[in-house]
């Protein structure tokens, strides 16, 4: 019963993810997370204020649905299943790098050092938990979609708009682990 406790492998986590697209295309939805920001502001009663927000509700349970397993299994996982002496496997040149940064805790699954109160409260908290969530949320209404929506769903209905966007997501994580992280956590 251990295998319940670390991380799955790819070649169990990808078929069961890739069950979830064609399942979600049955209820009438798509396979994604940020299209529900929309729904959940309907339910919480946006409608009142904007007309944006007045629409049928009933097409959008299955993603809301979707959003609300994963939110709970991610929590479920992190905070019940997780091994306490778990690290995440990275290599010794990466390793190097993140400590030469002085972030030097390594277990779990994430870092501690970034993700805590105290972090969000200094200049590269604020940049990257804050500026970084504001980027995130405006690039994905601007791309019309998620990582997960474009990437999985997008690309294997082979939509050239998902694959450029795929490839403006990877580009700009390359650009912040190789420019944006080191000048704002370098010597």
């Amino acid at each position: 019963m251990n295998w319940i406790f670390e991380p799955w492998p790819w070649y169990v986590t990808g078929p069961l993810i890739g069950t979830f697209v064609p399942l979600m295309l049955l209820l009438g939805s798509s396979f994604g997370i940020s299209g529900n920001l929309e729904s959940i502001c309907m339910v919480v009663g946006a409608g009142k204020v904007s007309d944006y927000f007045r629409s049928e509700f009933t097409p959008r349970v299955p993603g809301l649905l979707f959003v609300t397993g994963a939110v709970l299994g991610g929590f479920i996982a992190g905070n019940l299943l997780t091994n306490a002496e778990y690290m995440v496997s990275i290599s010794d040149e990466a390793h190097r790098i993140i400590s030469d940064w002085g972030i030097t805790q390594f277990d779990g699954l994430q870092p501690e050092e970034l993700f805590n109160w105290n972090f969000l409260f200094t200049i590269q908290g604020v940049i990257l938990l804050c500026l970084g969530g504001f980027l995130i949320g405006f690039g994905t209404r601007y791309a019309g979609g998620c990582t997960s929506g474009h990437a999985i769903t997008g690309i294997s209905a082979f939509q050239s708009s998902s694959i450029i966007a795929s490839i403006g997501f990877f580009i700009g994580g390359l650009i912040t682990s190789h420019f944006i992280l080191p000048i704002l956590f370098g010597p």
